[in-house]
């Protein structure tokens, strides 16, 4: 996500410390810590440090009251390789910052790591630096909008919106890994693909094997890999899950955690259905490894990837754009289309509404719910169906108002629910007239990148 380069640049602004870990053992990693903070101070020969328990009360001393003016910056990144070599250094590090909580100290310290899990798990509960830090910020991937204007694609949204589809909006993946191989335009993306992603030769190719590998609760990485394959394959209840891998449900309540603190897994609950929820994967690149690398990896490494990926069009639209897309139209409501909502701030999502009479599920892909306050309902802002490869009629629209008519009789408030067709293929020409008479919302990938 670019973590590094922004920690650099700010050290590099302010002149302050950088330190950063390696995959070592605990005294070969103190000893580069030693010569790094030497380097740093000027020293002709490197730091000997008998403990880390010694390291950290020096650098800490540092930014001694006594020692100076102004703040000083220290920053430790990718810290899981160093907790994992020396799991004290959160224990010592909350020694240092409370004994100079009293005194006062100008130590400004950032910790930074690629590892989720553990980086959430130092300000946990029970964790040793609980209560103790200032900042915590995710650094998150670039949107669908801005990830369009990072790789020069804006004015071709059909392009853009498969590129996210498949890459998300990691900055690092253009630059470091592909070299700025950017497709020239939609006619080209199929060739762009086969000699990037598809590649063994590529780096991207065994990326979403990295990003799972490198989280350090994972060690069975075919039981997690066996989850998100379930979930890409469009099993995204817990039981579905489960009984694609052929475990029980109670089985697999670890791996799910792990892969949620991970946010490799996200659980978004129905708007609709108290208790119910579905799972996600969170990560684009390995959404497409899962449904369209994994199952054909023996032949992407025999160098086939264009017959890969000439048969693998239906599976990359219900699998990978479809849900990506999804999203993106909800993500379009949290943004620049909140203007559509009038106002609204209520819970964006998605859900299943049942239909007692005609028997039936419908599922809706984007909501917008309000939730009841004091005396008022609870009321239903919007109602969306999203589709990508489908030209979109008059039944889509007949079933989200089918879908309102439910949910009033359920006891919500639907007189000001605006009714929306997402597709990325277009819509019908009897759709079109219908939405001009009646107000319905009809947002294609124009509006979406608009």
């Amino acid at each position: 996500m670019g973590k590094t380069y922004l920690l650099r640049a700010l050290v590099e602004q302010l002149g302050g410390f950088y330190f950063g870990a390696t995959a070592a053992t605990a005294g070969e990693s103190l000893r580069q810590f030693g010569a790094a903070l030497a380097d740093h101070a000027g020293s002709p020969a490197p730091f000997s440090f008998a403990t880390w328990d010694d390291a950290v009360s020096y650098l800490f001393g540092l930014a001694a009251p006594d020692r100076g003016e102004g703040p000083v910056l220290v920053v430790i990144d990718e810290f899981p390789y160093l907790e994992k070599a020396a799991p004290e250094l959160p224990s010592l590090i909350q020694r240092e910052i409370d004994r100079f909580q009293v005194a006062g100290s100008r130590m400004r310290l950032l910790l930074c790591g690629s590892a989720m899990s553990v980086m959430g798990g130092l300000l946990a509960s029970t964790a040793p630096l609980r209560g103790r830090a200032q900042l915590e910020l995710v650094v998150r991937p670039f949107g669908y909008r801005s990830a369009a204007d990072f790789w020069g694609v804006a004015d071709s949204p059909a392009l853009a919106a498969r590129l996210h589809a498949v890459l998300g909006g990691t900055p690092a993946y253009r630059r470091q890994f592909l070299a700025d191989d950017v497709p020239e335009s939609l006619a080209g993306f199929d060739d762009w693909l086969c000699r990037t992603v598809l590649s063994p030769l590529s780096p991207l190719f065994r990326e979403a094997r990295y990003l799972l590998a490198e989280e350090a609760d994972i060690r069975d990485t075919a039981l997690y890999h066996s989850v998100l394959a379930a979930v890409a394959e469009g099993n995204t209840t817990r039981g579905g899950i489960a009984g694609y891998i052929g475990r029980k449900s109670v089985d697999i309540s670890h791996p799910l955690n792990v892969l949620e603190d991970s946010h490799l897994l996200v659980r978004e609950a129905d708007v609709f259905r108290a208790g119910k929820s579905q799972y996600r994967i969170t990560e684009p690149l390995i959404n497409f490894y899962e449904a369209v690398l994994r199952p054909s990896w023996a032949r992407l490494e025999g160098g086939q990837a264009a017959q890969v990926w000439s048969q693998s069009a239906e599976r990359f639209a219900a699998q990978v754009a479809g849900p990506h897309f999804k999203e993106m139209c909800r993500a379009y409501l949290l943004g620049p289309g909140s203007a559509l909502l009038d106002g609204s701030l209520g819970q964006v999502g998605g859900g299943v509404v049942v239909d007692p009479v005609a028997r039936r599920q419908i599922e809706i892909d984007v909501a917008v719910v309000e939730p009841g306050s004091g005396g008022s309902r609870p009321a239903v802002a919007l109602l969306g169906e999203a589709k990508w490869g489908t030209v979109m009629g008059l039944g889509h629209l007949e079933r989200l108002r089918r879908a309102a008519e439910v949910l009033a009789t359920r006891g919500l408030d639907t007189g000001r629910c605006a009714l929306a067709c997402f597709s990325a293929a277009g819509f019908s020409d009897p759709l079109r007239a219908e939405a001009a008479r009646c107000g319905a919302l009809l947002i294609g990938l124009e509006e979406l990148y608009g």
